[in-house]
């Protein structure tokens, strides 16, 4: 065949599409005097283009980001962290700011495909290839580099062209055959006797690209800069964590290095003319006053203010402290490795702690099981149970579990049992707690065991949180969880809403669905509210009369949908119950996945992290130019730099002011149950996110592959356990 080149001509029609942009509309929109129309958000997205085009085209870009390969540092498994800058043009009062930010991401490591292989799996040297792969590994290995692209090396000519591997053979190259002139030939052999090259590792497997075409892992280099899409495991998360946490002085200047690498290729831009201020918006905040928190009558500091957003429970007793009588303890470790003896002395201290916090406890020494934990999950809590019930005469409330380490897959089956087949609340503690028993460690277990129980840690005063205790007041918080990139559509997302039944928002009880993968408006969640306007009401012996509902995870692509679906869905729930019911709405979309940072300039005004103050609240300059938004970092800092939440009010029926729904939303995050902190997020927000993480357990190996039970869930039928009654006003606090 003739290796010379067809040349071909093509005729290239430019054409104009859609109308012009005005500019002074943007202008106007920005100025509060018009709404945003398609102009303006074309004007927005033009501007987006060119600020980014040019140090997009010298960069590796994703989505909003871009990344250079000289800031990036490897991780575990074969992949590297590549830091970089995020921007965004933003409308704000008055002008358009650009947000910029750092952003990371994950790459695969480029260079040799063997080389690749040995960090997936671990090996450390390629001597340790030499033995061939497992049936594991080889399924590891192909699913972590299908689809990766590949050049070869043993060909000059072929260098620049590059291939997708779909696949990895199932026999080693020495004896992985094919035709070639009417022979069958193995590739070993085919490459000895084409190019003169000796495979080193014969006996690893080939990658299969397009055509078929079948090439030794040797003769493969890895093209640079494709990014990882698989789901980080624990311990890369953790190593990523560490390399992109930085407090807020040095994040700062690492910003103020992104702005000027956007400012040094700026001709584009000044052929729009385009400029971009080297400086960062300076705005006004105000920091809010923390409420005062109250305990059982009898503490001795029965009221207190946190300082910093953070207290303990040192001379405090729970609100309402719930009994346990009924309950044991199973150990997933022998009893060589965990004596009974040493179990018992955690848990009279654990009994003890929950006892002086203002718990009732009985039975200080309940029953010690031992467990297998890689034996029969289901078939040990069921004994767990039995043990329980017999020994305090009394239906179990409790199996207070001991895990070797932090592996989930135990985990996940212990809650999946627990929650959907026995219906019996469990705590989970990690041995290496239990050793050397700590105050403050049982202190913030016996948090949680109280309100697994039915028991309330504590309460604002009805002035701080007027709203609820004025009238009925319902909280509502929803959040959506997606399957993780690279796992196929056919598995569901899950919906979860929560809501307090109480007039003080202490106590809450949720609802789940399943719904097709990737949808982000939830498909049924009329039904979801009538749930829980039933449970207030079976509570209170009221109907709310006013719904404060915050929802998660909704994108501003999204708003209006979200608005115009999930609004009506609620409306048409409460008429389903009562033509007559309505009450007043508030539906608000809370937001954590931004790049909006707040730094402080005086020093004088920062927590121990050298972040903001909690309370601290932004209202103008940098909010949308026309819409009721604001900017709360409602929690102490610990690592890195704070992010605060950004509310947003799609619909009010309320006649909520900026002061009052800010001092509200902040108040409420003093009331997260599992800990003596501020939260970030308000709590029905907050327990919403753990009820969805829950939720992915309650497939038998947490994959959604179950077939013990089918749901159709918008064309995705997937196994779900349904959560016993007994547990559903309580679960959303389990850990």
């Amino acid at each position: 065949m003739s290796n010379k080149k067809i040349v071909q001509t093509f005729q290239i029609i430019i054409r104009k599409v859609g109308k012009d942009i005005v500019m002074e509309e943007l202008v106007r929109f920005l100025n509060e005097k018009s709404s945003m129309t398609n102009n303006c958000k074309t004007a927005i997205m033009a501007l987006d283009v060119i600020i980014g085009y040019q140090v997009s085209t010298a960069n590796v870009t994703v989505g909003r980001s871009f990344f250079t390969q000289k800031e990036s540092s490897p991780i575990a498994g074969g992949v590297e962290v590549w830091r970089g800058y995020y921007q965004s043009a933003r409308p704000t009062r008055g002008k358009m700011m650009i947000n910029i930010d750092l952003s990371a991401t994950v790459f695969y490591q480029d260079g040799p495909l063997i080389q690749l292989i040995t960090k997936i799996l671990k090996l450390g040297s390629l001597d340790k290839l030499r033995s061939g792969l497992s049936e594991r590994d080889h399924q590891m290995v192909e699913r972590t580099i299908k689809n990766l692209k590949i050049r070869v090396n043993h060909r000059a000519e072929t260098r620049t062209s590059s291939f997708k591997i779909e696949k990895l053979t199932q026999t080693p190259a020495s004896s992985t055959m094919f035709e070639k002139d009417g022979n069958t030939i193995n590739v070993g052999t085919y490459f000895q006797n084409t190019y003169n090259k000796r495979l080193i590792y014969p006996f690893l497997p080939c990658v299969v690209v397009r055509r078929h075409i079948l090439l030794p892992l040797e003769v493969c280099d890895v093209i640079p800069g494709q990014r990882y899409m698989r789901k980080l495991n624990g311990g890369q998360m953790d190593e990523m964590m560490a390399l992109t946490r930085q407090n807020p002085s040095i994040r700062t200047n690492m910003i103020r290095k992104g702005v000027k690498i956007l400012n040094d290729q700026t001709e584009f831009m000044q052929q729009f003319g385009v400029k971009v201020s080297d400086k960062m918006a300076v705005v006004d905040a105000r920091v809010l006053p923390a409420p005062t928190i109250i305990y059982h009558p009898s503490s001795r500091e029965k009221h207190i203010t946190p300082i910093n957003g953070n207290w303990n429970l040192r001379n405090k007793k729970l609100a309402i402290g719930a009994t346990l009588g009924s309950w044991c303890v199973l150990a997933f470790l022998s009893s060589d490795v965990f004596p009974d003896n040493v179990i018992s002395t955690f848990v009279r201290e654990l009994a003890t702690v929950c006892q002086d916090t203002g718990m009732n406890v009985p039975n200080k020494n309940p029953p010690i099981l031992h467990a297998n934990p890689q034996g029969n999950i289901e078939e040990s809590l069921k004994q767990a149970w039995l043990k329980a019930g017999n020994s305090a005469k009394a239906q179990p409330q409790l199996i207070l579990c001991i895990l070797p380490n932090t592996g989930q897959p135990l985990y996940a089956e212990i809650k999946r049992v627990s929650d959907t087949v026995i219906g019996v609340a469990t705590q989970c503690v990690q041995i290496k707690h239990t050793r050397k028993t700590k105050k403050q460690y049982c202190a913030n277990v016996c948090l949680k065991i109280n309100v697994k129980l039915g028991g309330m840690n504590s309460s604002l005063s009805p002035e701080q949180i007027s709203f609820i205790s004025d009238r009925p007041t319902i909280l509502m918080g929803a959040d959506v969880t997606h399957p993780a990139p690279g796992s196929g559509n056919e598995r569901p997302s899950i919906a979860a809403v929560t809501a307090s039944v109480d007039s003080k928002a202490s106590r809450y009880a949720a609802s789940i669905r399943i719904q097709r993968g990737r949808t982000e408006i939830i498909a049924d969640l009329g039904n979801m509210v009538k749930e829980l306007l039933k449970a207030f009401y079976q509570t209170c012996g009221r109907k709310p009369e006013r719904i404060l509902f915050y929802r998660d995870g909704v994108s501003e692509s999204q708003f209006e949908n979200v608005k115009a679906i999930e609004v009506e869905a609620i409306k048409t729930a409460c008429h389903a119950l009562d033509n007559k019911y309505n009450p007043t709405i508030t539906f608000i979309v809370v937001q954590k996945r931004h790049h909006t940072r707040i730094f402080p300039i005086d020093g004088g005004d920062t927590d121990a992290s050298g972040n903001c103050l909690p309370g601290t609240v932004i209202n103008t300059v940098i909010t949308h130019p026309n819409e009721f938004d604001f900017y709360l970092q409602s929690h102490a800092g610990l690592l890195g730099t704070s992010r605060p939440a950004h509310y947003r009010v799609l619909y009010d029926e309320n006649g909520f002011n900026q002061d009052a729904l800010q001092t509200l939303s902040y108040n409420l995050c003093y009331l997260y149950a599992r800990c003596t902190r501020s939260i970030s997020l308000v709590p029905p927000v907050y327990y919403a996110h753990l009820v969805t993480k829950r939720a992915k357990l309650h497939a038998r190996g947490g994959s959604f592959s179950d077939t013990e039970s089918e749901e159709s869930a918008g064309g995705a039928a997937v196994a779900f356990g349904e959560v016993k009654p007994v547990l559903q006003r309580v679960n959303i606090t389990n850990k």
